[in-house]
């Protein structure tokens, strides 16, 4: 008798510390899951996150960039920069027509120089000419309120058509311009027909 009772008490005892050994190693399996889930997750989020930190780098460099060509002009100057700007947008819409000097209609050069004339500055009377006007300026180093130069269809490979920089992009080159086109007065960006036809540009406010 007391044989059975010390041999159940072995095999009970036995029971209880093969439960206990199996326990541990399936909570130790189930972390081991979950912290291979949870660092998935965070790889994610991390991708995520890095990803928008780079694009917020990105608009951060383009914005000092441009404050930095800014920065170069006296405030008086980047002052004037901006109202010769709007005072060319105030012309939006407004008809081309060959000779003409505004403010009823324009071609590209008396677009121009009607622009600068409101502020002071007086300007060649036709593009050929205004691309001797200021100083050359290289097509990555633009900066707005420079005059941009492309050849027309009548021009050859002469200067035939000019236009005001709007907004540059000195990385990529890329820039818009606000013009006298056969369409009106109107912005277009440095691409297709014109990018072909690109000349140069000229700096009229060098300060």
């Amino acid at each position: 008798m007391k044989l059975r009772k010390l041999f159940s008490t072995l095999i009970l005892t036995s029971c209880v510390f093969a439960a206990a050994a199996q326990t541990p190693a399936s909570e130790s399996t189930l972390t081991a899951h979950q912290r291979a889930h949870q660092q998935q997750l965070a790889n994610v989020k991390s991708s995520k996150l890095d990803r928008s930190v780079v694009n917020e780098l990105i608009k951060e460099d383009v914005a000092g960039r441009e404050n930095a060509v800014m920065s170069v002009l006296s405030n008086e100057n980047a002052f004037l920069i901006n109202d010769i700007l709007k005072e060319a947008n105030k012309h939006i819409g407004k008809p081309y027509r060959h000779g003409m000097k505004g403010p009823s209609a324009f071609d590209c050069s008396g677009f121009t120089s009607y622009v600068f004339r409101q502020f002071g500055y007086k300007l060649s009377p036709a593009s050929r000419i205004q691309y001797t006007d200021g100083v050359s300026v290289d097509r990555k180093n633009l900066r707005k309120g420079d005059l941009v130069f492309f050849t027309s269809r009548s021009s050859g490979k002469n200067v035939g058509h000019v236009g005001l920089v709007v907004n540059a992009n000195n990385e990529t080159g890329d820039f818009e311009f606000i013009h006298a086109s056969i369409r009106g007065v109107v912005i277009s960006k440095c691409e297709g027909y014109y990018e072909g036809r690109y000349v140069g540009a000229r700096r009229i406010i060098t300060d």
